[in-house]
């Protein structure tokens, strides 16, 4: 795994983990061998009535990423994040980092889910 996507608040590693996938303010892309990192808006997705996480998985897949960090993905997200074999991570916890939730990942510390942890809606 070289690339996850981590939804935040902001564009940095120092930035808060944004709890939401699909209406995440965005996405901080990590190249786990260099820790270099990008950062795609998704403030797109504020205006969308549905398919708020839908969009967010074209965005982070079109990204390359191999996985995703998050708080919480809905039933639709999580379907199209698996349809292109992007793994989840969810529940992280609330007020950590960018920069901690990718030192969890790295240490193994985070477990892949097996299905979405929020209901449509939500």
């Amino acid at each position: 795994m070289s690339k996850i996507a981590v939804t935040s608040e902001g564009p940095g590693l120092d930035d808060l983990v944004d709890p939401r996938f699909g209406r995440a303010a965005g996405f901080v892309i990590v190249d786990l061998d260099t820790m270099n990192t990008s950062y795609i808006d998704n403030g797109q997705t504020q205006v969308l009535a549905q398919g708020a996480g839908i969009q967010a998985a074209q965005l982070v897949a079109g990204a390359g990423v191999d996985c995703v960090l998050s708080g919480f993905v809905g039933p639709k997200a999580f379907q199209a994040l698996s349809a292109v074999k992007i793994k989840v991570v969810q529940n992280l916890d609330e007020g950590m980092t960018v920069r901690e939730a990718v030192k969890k990942f790295k240490s193994g510390a985070v477990q892949y889910a097996d299905g979405p942890n929020r209901g449509a809606g939500r």
